[in-house]
C-alpha cells in the first residue's frame, strides 16, 4: 500500500530515528504538486510525507469557494489513488491548523477518519497538526489533550508546536520577542506531563530553535539546533527515559545549511517541512519556460502561437520535474535518500 497504514507510518518514524535520518514533509496544494512529490521521492528511493495546509486545502477545493475540509478530503483521495503507481510509501499529514481553523478544517477531517475507521477502513490522514503557537501554552496544552484521545482512537499521530516559528505561512503570522523563537525545556516538560510519552497516544513535537517560515538568506536567522539536544537531555533526565525521548519536527528550514539540518536530525528530528523551496523550484521552471518560449505561448504580431508550447501540460511537466528535483535534494540533506521501506 503506497499510502502508509498507521502501523507503517509509526514504523517509518521509528526507523528514521533509529537510523539517524528524517523524512521530507512536502506541502502540496494541487494535483501537480502531489505528482511532483511522488516523482521526486521515487527518483530518490525515499519514503516521505505529503502535507496540506488550510490554504492549500482551500486552493484544492477551488479558489472561489471556501471549502478547506472538502479540499483536504479531495487532496487525500487523489493522493491515495495516484500513489498506487509509485514504488515508495508516503504518509498524508495536515499541516498548521491554528485555533480559528479547528472547526472548519481539523475537526471535520478527524470526524471523516472516525467514520472511515468505524466502517472498517483506515484513517484518511496518518497525522494531523494542531498549531497552538498563537495561544498561551496552557491553552495550547489543553486543546492538545482534547485532541489526542480522538487521534489515538483513529490510530493517527498528533503533531504539536511548542514555541513560535517566526515569519508567515498561509496567513498565520507571529509577532513578538525573539525569545519566543526558542522553546524551553520547561515548556516541553509541561507538555509531556499533560500528554505523556506515548501512553496516551503518539505525538510529535515541532520545537522552535530560531526557525522562521518563508524566504531568508543563510545567516539571517540564528538557528540553534543544539537546543534540541539540550531539551532531549533535560526531558530524559526529568522523566527517566532513554536518550532522545521526543520525536521532533523541523519547521521553517528554507535557507538552512547542511550542517544545521544534520545537527537537528542528530538531535531527534524525524520530519522536516519543506514548502518555500519546492514552491520556488516549481515556479522558477515555469518562468524560464515562458521566457524561452514567449513567441509560442503568446500570439505575437497576429500569429497563432504554438499550441504545443501553451498547452499547460508542456510547462506543467517541466514544473513537476523541477519540483521533484528539489525533493530529491531534500532527501539527500535529510539522509532518507535510498532508505525506502518499499
Amino acid at each position: 500500500m503506497p499510502i502508509a497504514t498507521p502501523e507503517q507510518y509509526a514504523e517509518m518514524l521509528d526507523r528514521a530515528k533509529a537510523g539517524g535520518f528524517a523524512y521530507p514533509a512536502i506541502n502540496a496544494a494541487s494535483s501537480q504538486s502531489i505528482n511532483a512529490v511522488l516523482q521526486g521521492l521515487t527518483e530518490a528511493g525515499s519514503d516521505g510525507i505529503i502535507q496540506v495546509t488550510t490554504g492549500g486545502a482551500d486552493y484544492f477545493a477551488g479558489h472561489t469557494v471556501k471549502g478547506r475540509a472538502t479540499g483536504a478530503l479531495a487532496f487525500a483521495k487523489f493522493a491515495h489513488e495516484v500513489a498506487k503507481n509509485y514504488p515508495v510509501t508516503v504518509a498524508l499529514h495536515t499541516d498548521h491548523c491554528p485555533k480559528p481553523a479547528l472547526e472548519d478544517f481539523l475537526l471535520p477531517l478527524i470526524e471523516a477518519s472516525e467514520q472511515a475507521v468505524a466502517d472498517g477502513g483506515q484513517p484518511i490522514f496518518q497525522s494531523h497538526m494542531w498549531d497552538g503557537s498563537a495561544v498561551p501554552l496552557a491553552e495550547n496544552i489543553e486543546i492538545a489533550k482534547e485532541l489526542l484521545p480522538r487521534i489515538k482512537a483513529i490510530r493517527s499521530i498528533l503533531e504539536v508546536e511548542i514555541g513560535v516559528v517566526g515569519g508567515e505561512e498561509d496567513g498565520v503570522q507571529h509577532e513578538g520577542s525573539n525569545d519566543a523563537l526558542y522553546t524551553t525545556t520547561g515548556d516541553v516538560a509541561q507538555v509531556v506531563e499533560a500528554l505523556g510519552l506515548g501512553d496516551q497516544g503518539r505525538w510529535i513535537a515541532a520545537l522552535t530553535f530560531g526557525n522562521v517560515h518563508g524566504v531568508y538568506k543563510p545567516g539571517n536567522v540564528k538557528l540553534k539546533p543544539e537546543l534540541l539536544g539540550e531539551i532531549q537531555a533535560g526531558i530524559a533526565a526529568k522523566f527517566g527515559t532513554g536518550e532522545k525521548p521526543l520525536d521532533l519536527v523541523f519547521h521553517g528550514g528554507s535557507g538552512s545549511t547542511d550542517e544545521e539540518i544534520a545537527l537537528a536530525v542528530a538531535n531527534g528530528v524525524v520530519k522536516m517541512n519543506i514548502d518555500t523551496d519546492t514552491q520556488y523550484a516549481f515556479t522558477r521552471s515555469v518562468a524560464g519556460f515562458m521566457f524561452q518560449n514567449y513567441d509560442g505561448v503568446l500570439k505575437v504580431d497576429g500569429e497563432v502561437g504554438n499550441k504545443k508550447a501553451y498547452d499547460p501540460r508542456a510547462w506543467g511537466k517541466k514544473a513537476e520535474s523541477a519540483m521533484a528535483a528539489r525533493v530529491v535534494e531534500a532527501t539527500k540533506q535529510l539522509g532518507s535518500h535510498g532508505q525506502s521501506r518499499s
